[in-house]
Order: C-alpha cells, then sequence, then structure tokens
C-alpha cells in the first residue's frame, strides 16, 4: 500500500439542518446522535442486540450477539433464525400495510404499474412456490441477470423466501461478465428475461444468457427461467427455458417462508477488485438485513407518509439496499425506475418526481453532473420548472460528490431547504456507514461527514496508527458490525488480504484514502488501489488492462483513471499493438475498436474515454510499469516527479503527444 493523499480544500460553507427536518426526526438532533454513538461504544453488543430484537422478528431468537473466535470472519446473531423475504413482506402486512402500494414502477415508455404489500407476497410466493417445484432450496445460487422491473424484485424475494442464494449480475455487463459470475458462484439457475428497453431502445439480454452458457464451466444450470419484457423472439432451449409467467402459473399464493441461520448467506455480488477476477461479496441475512433496516430509517429518516426514490439498479448494491431490501423492510412506498434520466428529455427525473409526489430521492453525483449539463443546453429541463415541493430529503451515492455539483443539486433540486444526505459506504459495507443525518447534521458541501452510530471509522498510517486531524491516510473500520463482508466467495485468503492485511492490527481496510477536518469531518480521497470508480461502478484495472490485452493486435496495456466532470473518474488506455504505432485516422480507427472490444468483454461501462498508443510502456529496469506517471500524463500535466529509475524515459513525452 501506499499513501499519497494531500490535504483537502477548506471548505466553510456550513449549512444546519433546517427546523422542518430536526422536528420529528428518527434521530433529532446532535445531542440525540451523541447518545447513540456513545450507547454503541460503551455496550456494543447490549447496542446490536437491541436494534436486531427491535427491528427484525425472528423465527428463532437469538442468545449470541457476535461471535470473535474466528476473526476476521465474524459471525453476528449466530444461533438465530429468521427469513428475509418474511420482513419485508409479512411483516407490514402485520402492521396493516397489505393495501399500502409498494412499488411504483415506471417503465422506460412512462407506464407505470402499481403493486401493494399483499400483491407482492402473492407474486413472490408463487413464483416461489414454482421454483420449489423445479427442485431449488436451501443453499442452492441463482444468478439474477434482469431489466430493473417488479419482477426482479419478485426473483430476489423469491429466492431470499427459499433460502436460495441470489447473485445478481448488472444487465449492462457482458456475456463474458456473466459466465465469470456464473461459473464463479455455482449457479443452477439463471433469471433473466428477453429484453430490457433503456432510452427508448431495447437491449437484448436473453442471447447474452446463451452465448455466457455456451462458452462452458456453466453445466451446473438445469434451468433458465424468462421474463417477458418485450416479447422479442429469443432462441429457446425445451427442457431448460421456461417463462416466468409460466413457472408462477397455477402456483398457490401461499408459500411457508424458510427459515435461515443468521449467518446464511442472503446473497453474493460481485465487484472490481485490483487483481482482474471479480469479487464475490458476502453477506449475510440477518445482519445485512438490520443495516439495511436501520440505514433506511436513520439516513433517510423514513416515515410511512414518505414516496422513496432510490434511482440504482438491482445489479448493483445500491439497488440490493435501497430498494429490495431496506425500503420494503421498514414498510415504505417506493418508485422504481426502468429507464435512464435523459430520456425522452433530461427533465425526466424532475417530472418523475412530481408526478410520483416523491419525499425522498437518492441519486448519484454522475447523474447530477450529466443533468446540470443538460439544463445548460435545454433551459426547458432545469429543475425549476418542475414543482418538487414534495421533496424532503436528496441524497447522493456512489462516489464523492464535488462542491459545486453539490450546491447545484442543494439549491435547484432541494430549493435549500431539503438536508442532502452524501453516504459514503461500500458493496462490502452493505449499507451506509459515514452519512449526514437529515434531522441532526449541519452538512458542508462534498464532505460525507460524521460515522453513523455502532461504526468505528477511523484514518490510519501504513502502521494502523491514527494520524492527526488534516493528514491523509487509510479509512478503516476499527470494530466490526453487523453487515459487514463476511467472506470473499471461494476464497477467504484473498478476503483476509484485501480487507484485514496484518500491518493494520485487524482493522477492516475500506481501500479509500481519507482525512478529517477540524470539525471531525470526513472527506473521501479516492482509491488506494488500482480500482476506477466511473459513474459510481467500481472497475478494477486489471480487469480493463486483461481485455485489451486479450485482443489479438495489443501487446501490453497499462489502464488508468483520470478525473472527469461527468463520470467521476474516466478510463483512459495506454496501449502498445504488436505491430508499429498508428497515428491519425487510423489510431482513431483502431482506438474505437479497442473501445468495442472492452465493451463487449466486460460492458461499456468499462469503455475507455481515451486510447493512446505508444512504442512501449513507461517501465523501472525492473520491467514495473509506472502507473503513477502515466495518471499525470492522462491529467494532461507536467511530470515532476524523479524519472530517473526509467529505462525509457522519452516514452513518456510519446504518450503525452499521442491521440
Amino acid at each position: 500500500m501506499s499513501n499519497s493523499i494531500e490535504s483537502v480544500l477548506v471548505e466553510t460553507r456550513v449549512f444546519p439542518p433546517p427546523a422542518s427536518a430536526v422536528q420529528g426526526a428518527t434521530i433529532s438532533g446532535m445531542d440525540a446522535y451523541r447518545a447513540l454513538v456513545a450507547q454503541a461504544e460503551r455496550d456494543p453488543n447490549a447496542f446490536w442486540a437491541r436494534l436486531a430484537r427491535e427491528h427484525l422478528q425472528w423465527t428463532k431468537p437469538f442468545t449470541q450477539v457476535l461471535d470473535e473466535s474466528k476473526a476476521p470472519f465474524y459471525r453476528w446473531f449466530g444461533d438465530g433464525e429468521l427469513n428475509v423475504s418474511a420482513n419485508c413482506l409479512e411483516a407490514q402486512i402485520a402492521q396493516g400495510k397489505g393495501d399500502k402500494v409498494a412499488i411504483i414502477f415506471e417503465a422506460d415508455d412512462g407506464k407505470v404499474d402499481k403493486i401493494t404489500y399483499s400483491q407482492l407476497l402473492v407474486r413472490v410466493s408463487r413464483f416461489a412456490n414454482g421454483l420449489k417445484s423445479l427442485g431449488y432450496k436451501l443453499g442452492d445460487r441463482a444468478s439474477i441477470y434482469m431489466p430493473m422491473s417488479i419482477e426482479a424484485v419478485v426473483a430476489m424475494q423469491a429466492c431470499a423466501r427459499l433460502g436460495v442464494i441470489h447473485s445478481v449480475v448488472f444487465g449492462g455487463f457482458s456475456a463474458k461478465s456473466l459466465q465469470e459470475r456464473i461459473v464463479d458462484v455455482g449457479a443452477s439457475l439463471v433469471i433473466t428475461a428477453d429484453e430490457q428497453m433503456r432510452g427508448g431502445k431495447a437491449i437484448a439480454l436473453k442471447p447474452a444468457v446463451e452465448e455466457a452458457l455456451a462458452m462452458g464451466g456453466c453445466e451446473a444450470v438445469r434451468r433458465v427461467v424468462v421474463y417477458k419484457r418485450t416479447g422479442a423472439k429469443v432462441d429457446w432451449t425445451e427442457g431448460r427455458d421456461l417463462w416466468m409467467h409460466d413457472v408462477e402459473a397455477g402456483q398457490p399464493d401461499v408459500c411457508t417462508p424458510t427459515p435461515v441461520n443468521a449467518e446464511h448467506p442472503l446473497f453474493i455480488l460481485y465487484t472490481s477488485g485490483s487483481t482482474g477476477k471479480p469479487k464475490g461479496v458476502q453477506h449475510s441475512s440477518a445482519g445485512y438485513l438490520l443495516w439495511s433496516a436501520l440505514t433506511v430509517k436513520w439516513t433517510f429518516d423514513s416515515r410511512d407518509s414518505d414516496v422513496f426514490w432510490c434511482t440504482a439498479d438491482v445489479g448493483w448494491v445500491t439497488g440490493h439496499t435501497y430498494i429490495t431490501y431496506g425500503p420494503l423492510a421498514c414498510g415504505l412506498t417506493q418508485v422504481m425506475f426502468e429507464g435512464v434520466p435523459t430520456y425522452p428529455d433530461s427533465g425526466r427525473f424532475w417530472d418523475m418526481i412530481a408526478r410520483h409526489k416523491v419525499s425522498v430521492f437518492y441519486t448519484a453525483p454522475t447523474a447530477i453532473r450529466s443533468l446540470i449539463k443538460a439544463c445548460e443546453g435545454n433551459p426547458k429541463t432545469h429543475p425549476r420548472n418542475y414543482a418538487l415541493d414534495c421533496l424532503r430529503i436528496i441524497g447522493s451515492v456512489g462516489e464523492p460528490i464535488n462542491p459545486e455539483a453539490w450546491m447545484w443539486y442543494y439549491k435547484n433540486v432541494g430549493r435549500e431547504r431539503c438536508p442532502i444526505v452524501d453516504t459514503w459506504w461500500q458493496t462490502e459495507t452493505g449499507g451506509h456507514m459515514i452519512t449526514p443525518l437529515p434531522g441532526a447534521t449541519p452538512l458542508k458541501p462534498g464532505s460525507c461527514t460524521l460515522p453513523l452510530p455502532g461504526i468505528s471509522a477511523a484514518i490510519v498510517d501504513e502502521t494502523g496508527e491514527d494520524v492527526p486531524s488534516g493528514s491523509g491516510g487509510f479509512l478503516v473500520m476499527k470494530r466490526p458490525w453487523p453487515a459487514m463482508i463476511r467472506t470473499i466467495w471461494g476464497d477467504p485468503d484473498r478476503f483476509i488480504k484485501s480487507y484485514f492485511p496484518p500491518e493494520l492490527k485487524g482493522y477492516y481496510l475500506a481501500g479509500d484514502g481519507a482525512q478529517r477536518d477540524a470539525d471531525g469531518y470526513f472527506w473521501i480521497m479516492g482509491r488506494i488501489d488500482d480500482v476506477l470508480n466511473v459513474s459510481g461502478h467500481r472497475l478494477g484495472t486489471m480487469e480493463v488492462e486483461s481485455a485489451l490485452v486479450a485482443h489479438e493486435m495489443v501487446a501490453e496495456a497499462a489502464v488508468v483513471g483520470r478525473p472527469d466532470d461527468t463520470t467521476g473518474e474516466a478510463v483512459v488506455a495506454f496501449v502498445v499493438l504488436k505491430r508499429s504505432r498508428p497515428e491519425g485516422d487510423e489510431a482513431k480507427a483502431i482506438a474505437q475498436q479497442l473501445r468495442d472490444w472492452v465493451a463487449k468483454e466486460i460492458g461499456p461501462i468499462a469503455k475507455p474515454r481515451d486510447i493512446r498508443f505508444g512504442d512501449n510502456l513507461p517501465k523501472t529496469r525492473s520491467g514495473k510499469i509506472m502507473r503513477r506517471l502515466l495518471r499525470v500524463v492522462a491529467k494532461g500535466e507536467t511530470i515532476t516527479q524523479d524519472v530517473s529509475t526509467l529505462e525509457n524515459p522519452a516514452i513518456l513525452e510519446q504518450l503525452s503527444k499521442s491521440l
């Protein structure tokens, strides 16, 4: 590990929570926040046990809170049993919410469907019964490759109901990425759709599944269940493929939920790592669900009257925690959206907020930045032209939000009366870790502010020692928490190496650099490893490099990130071909060819923004590629570092001038 984090600009703008947010808030005022923090620090086990008993329904109560005997493979509530789906559905109906709308689904073309908690329970039960009739049971794994839809939630909840471990793969990923995940998780079931609709265009999903299964290694897959989204013609394998509606047809409306151990894996979700092979992040049932519900209640100050909208895709952890599980476990009405924020125009988000009376809105800085630009091009789509008085809380997720975008969001969407909850967390943490509380925390543009109660966040140096305020260091968690990653599926050694390096005293290493200001507020400074954050999606540089080198023309490649106003980070690739270095139009044509190749191998999100061709890459005499110098080149900055260790320093000038 290395630490090159410099100081952060001092932010003098502070926005106290408005009185309307403080009044009646779940955590109201800083004294209430500090009291909860003190409780958690005084007796962590009692703190978490109380919350687990208050917020979850158990079929077998737990007696043990935290088992640290095999640290860092922590177990929470390990002798308890429950069912996640029952906590999301039956628990709400028992509170009289059966007729309450659970999901308002808006399709790409604007068509709206609504489903109540009682109706959702029936759908989930029928589909779960259908899967059960096909022989699926506790411990089996299902890969889910679906569009944003009520059906995606039904599929995930049905798996949870049976104790089938689901692994959702984002619908924008390529067939190869899907195949790698099916093989790694050992899926015996794939749930997909014929197509998905985005921005008025149909994007095929079933053909990608066919391609993935044909690649080999997927012999465990017995069934492919297909949601008929568009009715497009698809290849069909009799005896293996089934329509989702046929699986549900004729099944009973009641499916007794399968009680599972608190530590039973609810899902495996793959996230990019610096080695090239995606990491299967394993999450538990009880600890994960507890934190999903708590963070919805704390961070979003959720109320029964809320209409909640998280714009993420269920293919990412944000869509798991803040669409499929958290809001349902809290009995909320939520909006779910199939499309993109710029179709049919860039006013789509604001129009939907106004029409559906959204009160809590949660989106990514990338979306905000792209909509700022779009408003400049088409003033009619500016949020000031929409009735957004229904909003009371707005949030940000996926990456740090730069202060300028924060201010635009605060003024134009929140109308200077809605607190912004700028949330820091990860796939591995299960839910929010450091975030403002809308009824308590004074806000600073660009800072995720303070850790939630029970979260022992700290900034340390390379030996695990705390660093003083204003100094950069590694963001760590000093104590375990219920929703933390349990292991990397099938690779416990990589789990320890990635998250609990021995030099850091057993602390959880987040992989982000950070610093704290004089008020104790956290500022996230970026990744300390070779993982890029593009539009809130994590991409391993090794993944992109591996894809490029797999192309027949490419001899060598190095990938770095550079700051981007819209996507946060942009992928920049430095490529050495097996032939002479191309120039001019030929270079542009080959660069486009390689971009398309990366999109096919990984997915469109991984496409390099820039591809630069060189005769070689900057390397030390021992052959190590000097990526830190390439980052400087990618930003268009002048290299001031010592380059005497380079075998070929002149190559930097060539790469600086290339396409």
